[in-house]
């Protein structure tokens, strides 16, 4: 299993992801070049392509979207993410995992404000 996409360092889980905005659905597309590809279902204006992947990884990982921080690549594709170190065990799990993310992204489904914390 190709686990490059991520590392963990001083107690934080690191994931490399590649994002790509304005799918027709938020999920995981493999890895490449060393990133988790993950493609969104939002646009990539006003911070909602970044809103949109920390849900997706929050519920995917079930961490709180509070605990996820996007520590480069705010407006980048290229991003890099810390999260607590528990969620290790389901991120080494994402390569096979393709599914998409029933959820929704902020402000496209009435489920979402029901999953925020």
């Amino acid at each position: 299993m190709n686990t490059d996409f991520f590392e963990t360092k001083d107690g934080s889980l690191i994931l490399k992801i590649k994002a790509i905005p304005g799918a027709s659905k938020t999920e995981f597309a493999g890895v490449h070049d060393g990133r988790l590809r993950v493609r969104i279902a939002a646009a990539p204006e006003d911070g909602r392509a970044n809103a949109c992947l920390t849900a997706f990884l929050a519920k995917t990982l079930g961490c709180s979207k509070r605990e996820l921080v996007i520590k480069s690549g705010e407006r980048s594709r290229l991003k890099t993410v810390y999260l607590p170190q528990r969620c290790l065990e389901k991120a080494s799990a994402l390569v096979p995992a393709s599914r998409p993310y029933g959820g929704g992204c902020p402000g496209e489904s009435a489920n979402y404000a029901n999953e925020q914390e």
